[in-house]
Order: structure tokens, then C-alpha cells, then sequence
């Protein structure tokens, strides 16, 4: 296979795995309320099961996988991962209780702990900076083909054949996944990379005998070095918050048109596919293709326009759902904020791999995940649910609707650390040109960014 057909192959398997990956979670916040009417559970109960359930997973193993992924082969962490990722899916349909449910999805943060990082340590490998917020934004395109593909199949399966059975078949095409990884992907350090990966100017990767050779960095040095970067801590503030308030809002959105607006799973499974997977498909696309024509090798500025879409679009538009009493109206909004708030992922993801080293660039996305899933997805759906609790005396069936309000602002916070991150960002890129290896490596042969 060609290298610029390969890259391509390369991307499309991990933006499949990466879909599959979400595809479950995406599946219970839409089974939530069918969840809680089988196994008798509290809003509070179901805010664990969305959010730290899930983050667990990653305070206990996601920086270990990364070290693996920094020094080892990724196609294999990848391959292993999805294959226990598929069983564990599967075993939801086979829970009686919320501690069994629990416990099967803290398993199943294995799935993205060991996709995630590694995806993009190999994507910074295979293309270079200019390139990078394109491809990015292809790849967290998964998680947005996951929002059309699972709302809509386990919405009418969920309807045909109950979330029991949903789970069983959401999770069986990982088997397939990981066995497609693991024969057809190549790790490029396996390999001599003048031959596999062809890498046009300003491509980061490392010549093979300083990827022989050199030792990695250990855990608290990597961490000590990304915490001395301005801009990296603001980008994983940045990350840390949306998280919070958009796995909060994301998780309860299908329960608020369930008790809002009385509709069911079949089809809110088809609005949610509509509006927010291929919204966020195409405002990911866009946010890629922009920075990558218009502002190449330009992250200040990558970042500023992005700390403005989030504000405009996430903390204003969405908010106005909430106030709408139509679900046509409330669907349209919708649309709107996901286009306009989905154009930030390329290019922040891709600036977070363009400002690290490539021997830690897998444990640099687990450390901003680790935190955004400990912080965001572990506390901002509990933080709802609890919210919404505490209001329903007053509000009754809509608490639901005035917690996921009041979270809305919280998105403004995110576009603060955006602004800041920008403001370091051009000093951090050019400290990084000249810096210091983490070990003994000649200064010839550091990759430039």
C-alpha cells in the first residue's frame, strides 16, 4: 500500500474504532430513563453510572496504557483494548442490579483509555504540523459518527428489543474491529520509517535510531515538563471544563426531551442523529478544514477563533434550548450550537500534540484525559443529576430543564483558558524548537514541530 494510502486506511480504521468506542456511552444517556425504571435507580445513581463510573477506568489504568503506547507497540494496545471494550459492552444487557451495572462500566473505560492515546501519538507520527488539525479533526469526526449511527440504532432497537438486548449487539462489531486492527495496522516503530511512513517536511517523526535507542522519560518527569508549559495547562483546563459541562448537558439531553416534550426512544434516536451527529460532523470538519487552510502553523490564532465560536455557540446558542418549549425549535437551536461548538476539537487537539515531544505524546492526551474524564465526565453528569434532584420540589418534571440551564454559562470558563492558552502559545512553540530532550539525545536529531 501506497504511504499516502495508507495514512488514509490508517485514519479511517481509528475514526471507526473511536465511533464504536463512544457508541455506548451515547447509547445509555439515551437508555437512561429505561434504565432507572428497570433497575429502580435514582437520578443521582444514574449521574455515577454516565460520569466517574466511566472516569475510574482512567485514574486507575490511563496513564499506565499511555506509558505503554509512548514506548511500546500501539497497534497492540489498540487491538486488546477493543476486543475487552466489545465484551464489556455486551455484558451490560446482563446486569440486575446498579452495583453490577457499575462495576462493568468502570471495564469499559478500557475501550477509550486504550484508543484514544495511542490513535494520536500515531496520527502525529504519520502527518505533519500543518496537516495535523485536518486530521484530527477527521478523527474526532468518531465521535460524532457515533452520535448519528448509535442515537439512531439503539434508539429503535432500544424500542424493538429493550437496552438489554441493545447492548449485546452495540457491542459484538468490536470483535471484528479488533481483529481489522490488529492484522492490517503497521506500528511504524517496528519499522524504518524512511520506508513505512514518507513523512513530508515538519513531520515529527523520530529517525529510527534515536527511537531505538533513547529511553523514555518516566511518569513524574512527564509530568513535571507538561505542567512547566503554560500553554499545555491551560488547554487542559480548557478540555477539563467542557467536559464537565458537556458531558453534564450531553448525558441528560435525551431525558429532557423524554420528560419535556413526551417523546420516545425510536424517535429521539432520530432527531439526536440528525442534529447533533451530523452537526457536529460537519462543525468538526469545518474547524479542521479552516485551520489547516487559513491559519497553517498558526495555533495563536487557531486558538482565539475557537475561544470565540465556543462562547458564541456553546454558552449561547445552547443555552436557548432551554427556554424554548417547542421541540422543532428547541431540535433547530440545537443544530446551530452543535455546528458552531464542534469546530474547536481539531485544532486544540492538534495543537496539544504539536507542543509535546513525540516520545510523550501518548501520555500527554492521557494526562488531559485522565483530568477531563476525573473532573468533567465524572463529575458533570453526577453534578446534573444532583442539581436536578435538588430542584425538582420546585420545578417538579422540568428540574431537569433549569439544571441543564444553569450549566450552560459554565462554557465561558473554557473559552477564558482558550484566550490564555493563545496568549503562551507562540512562546511555548518556539522553547519547544530549542529545548532540551527529556534524556541525552544529540540536538540534530530532534524532530522539528
Amino acid at each position: 500500500m501506497r504511504p499516502a494510502t495508507y495514512k488514509r486506511y490508517l485514519l479511517g480504521i481509528l475514526l471507526v474504532i473511536l465511533a464504536f468506542n463512544y457508541s455506548d456511552r451515547i447509547a445509555l444517556g439515551l437508555v437512561l430513563q429505561d434504565v432507572k425504571s428497570d433497575l429502580h435507580l435514582s437520578d443521582t445513581q444514574l449521574g455515577f453510572l454516565t460520569g466517574i463510573s466511566f472516569a475510574l477506568f482512567y485514574a486507575v489504568m490511563g496513564l499506565p496504557i499511555a506509558r505503554w503506547a509512548d514506548r511500546g507497540n500501539r497497534v497492540t494496545i489498540i487491538s486488546l483494548t477493543t476486543l475487552l471494550w466489545s465484551v464489556l459492552v455486551a455484558l451490560c444487557g446482563s446486569v440486575t442490579s446498579f452495583a453490577q451495572l457499575l462495576l462493568i462500566r468502570i471495564g469499559v473505560g478500557v475501550g477509550e483509555a486504550g484508543c484514544i492515546p495511542p490513535a494520536h501519538s500515531l496520527l502525529a507520527d504519520y502527518f505533519a504540523r500543518a496537516d495535523r488539525p485536518r486530521a484530527m479533526s477527521i478523527y474526532m469526526q468518531g465521535g460524532q459518527i457515533s452520535l448519528v449511527g448509535s442515537y439512531f440504532i439503539a434508539g429503535w432497537l432500544n424500542q424493538i428489543c429493550g437496552w438489554r438486548v441493545m447492548f449485546v449487539l452495540l457491542g459484538l462489531p468490536g470483535l471484528g474491529l479488533a481483529s481489522l486492527a490488529w492484522f492490517t495496522l503497521r506500528e511504524p516503530r517496528l519499522r524504518e520509517p524512511a520506508a513505512v511512513l514518507a513523512p513530508s517536511p515538519g513531520s515529527a517523526v523520530l529517525p529510527r535510531a534515536v527511537q531505538s535507542s533513547a529511553e523514555n522519560p518516566g511518569v513524574k518527569q512527564v509530568c513535571l515538563t507538561l505542567w512547566a508549559n503554560r500553554t499545555f495547562r491551560h488547554l487542559l483546563y480548557s478540555v477539563s471544563v467542557f467536559y464537565f459541562f458537556g458531558y453534564g448537558i450531553l448525558q441528560w439531553q435525551p431525558s429532557f426531551f423524554v420528560r419535556s416534550f413526551g417523546l420516545k426512544t425510536g424517535e429521539l434516536g432520530f432527531w439526536f442523529a440528525l442534529v447533533c451527529g451530523l452537526g457536529g460532523i460537519l462543525g468538526t470538519q469545518l474547524g479542521g478544514e479552516w485551520a489547516s487552510r487559513c491559519a497553517p502553523d498558526d495555533e495563536r490564532r487557531q486558538l482565539r477563533v475557537i475561544a470565540i465560536a465556543n462562547a458564541g455557540f456553546n454558552a449561547g446558542v445552547w443555552s436557548l434550548i432551554y427556554f424554548s418549549h417547542n421541540y422543532h425549535v428547541a431540535f433547530l437551536l440545537m443544530g446551530l450550537a452543535t455546528v458552531g461548538g464542534s469546530t474547536i476539537f481539531g485544532p486544540l487537539f492538534a495543537t496539544i500534540q504539536t507542543l509535546v515531544q513525540p516520545r510523550i505524546r501518548a501520555m500527554s492526551i492521557a494526562l488531559v484525559y485522565l483530568c477531563a474524564n476525573l473532573v468533567g465526565m465524572g463529575l458533570g453528569p453526577l453534578a446534573v443529576g444532583v442539581l436536578s434532584d435538588a430542584l425538582q420540589l420546585r420545578f417538579g418534571q422540568e428540574s431537569l430543564r433549569y439544571a441543564l440551564l444553569a450549566t450552560c454559562p459554565g462554557y465561558l470558563w473554557v473559552s477564558w483558558h482558550l484566550w490564555k492558552a493563545s496568549k503562551s502559545v507562540t512562546f511555548d512553540l518556539a522553547a519547544a524548537r530549542n529545548e532540551r530532550p527529556l534524556d541525552p539525545l544529540p540536538q540534530a536529531l530532534l524532530p522539528t514541530l
